[in-house]
């Protein structure tokens, strides 16, 4: 008898230790879109994301279009990450700073533009290959893949020194299987104010209205149905430091979503040397105790002037914890 009872005591202790142990998962792990929430680029994502408010460097509306307006130059950027489970994620931006004088300002020397705007245009690609298919008999037809694509186009107007607004137009295009397709149409909102020489403050409202709408009747006919699957609208507010004297950025970001998850993000860029800069931070620190734990990433760029054009060369790492091994993502970025 007394064995019995210890048997049952292990048992409940042991389900006990395994129902604490489960993770909390959240309702933005099942939500669509989840390739446009893993970053963009290997300077974003070695500062953990956390880009919001920095208007130094290159800079991308795919963060907060309100920030292109400060691009320095020409910049274009492409990046590949090295991912597990057969996945790919790849990124390509141009930006673009356009400054605007009067008539008048053709008399004075050394002008101030009297308005300032900037364009964004660029792709996410994201995709899942090798997917082994096979018939209702268990017989091998092929492989198959996913394709899952945002292409955006971020407009920008900086009002006066200190403040700028911009928005962001997000086409998505999955291709899921053969004839089962969908696409959609999104936006984002964003500001940012300068309020002075080191410290800037950005607000940002990103995917409204994105969403994926599916029609499975080109395979199943009659038994096919339309469903439609809403991402979540992500509400950040960022805070980010800029100390020239010692060469070093610092930024931090909150963000909360209709999903009920509240996360915090940490970043930092150090001009090591000339050429050298390298970075890090923490991602999706997240304040609802959800099934992501936080993801530390760093990384570094390193730029040479050949003539007019400035070439960079990014990476970063950052951790992925439900992966076999973690992601890299190197990139090539070239200023004129």
């Amino acid at each position: 008898m007394k064995n019995n009872i210890l048997e049952i005591l292990m048992l409940s202790l042991l389900l006990s230790i395994i129902l604490i142990a489960q993770p909390k998962f959240s309702k933005i792990s099942s939500m669509p879109g989840a390739f446009t929430r893993m970053g963009f680029g290997a300077r974003g994502i070695g500062m953990g994301n956390s880009m919001s408010a920095i208007t130094e460097g290159n800079l991308v509306s795919y963060y907060n279009p309100a920030l292109i307006v400060y691009q320095e130059n020409n910049s274009f950027q492409t990046s590949y990450s090295f991912l597990s489970l057969d996945r790919s994620l790849n990124f390509l931006n141009f930006t673009k700073r356009f400054e605007f004088y009067s008539k008048k300002d053709s008399l004075i020397e050394n002008p101030k533009p009297r308005a300032t705007a900037g364009i964004s245009v660029g792709i996410i690609n994201a995709g899942v290959s090798k997917i082994d298919g096979r018939d209702n008999q268990g017989i091998k037809t092929g492989d198959l893949s996913t394709s899952e694509n945002q292409f955006f186009l971020g407009l920008a107007n900086r009002f006066s020194d200190k403040f700028s607004i911009g928005i962001a137009v997000k086409f998505y295009y999955y291709k899921l299987y053969e004839e089962i397709t969908t696409n959609s149409v999104g936006f984002d909102l964003g500001a940012l104010y300068r309020v002075n020489d080191q410290w800037n403050v950005s607000l940002m409202i990103a995917d409204i209205n994105s969403k994926y709408k599916w029609d499975t009747q080109p395979v199943y006919g009659l038994q096919g149905s339309t469903t439609e699957d809403k991402f979540p609208t992500l509400k950040k507010i960022g805070v980010s430091y800029k100390n020239q004297v010692l060469g070093l950025i610092a930024s931090a970001e909150f963000e909360n979503s209709n999903a009920e998850t509240n996360i915090l993000r940490f970043g930092a860029e150090y001009n090591l040397i000339e050429k050298l800069f390298i970075r890090g931070g923490i991602d999706q620190f997240n304040l609802s105790n959800s099934d992501f734990p936080p993801k530390p990433a760093f990384g570094f760029s390193y730029f040479e002037e050949f003539g007019s054009v400035t070439f960079g060369v990014d990476y970063a790492f950052t951790i992925e914890q439900y992966s076999p091994y973690d992601r890299h993502i190197v990139g090539i970025t070239a200023n004129f």
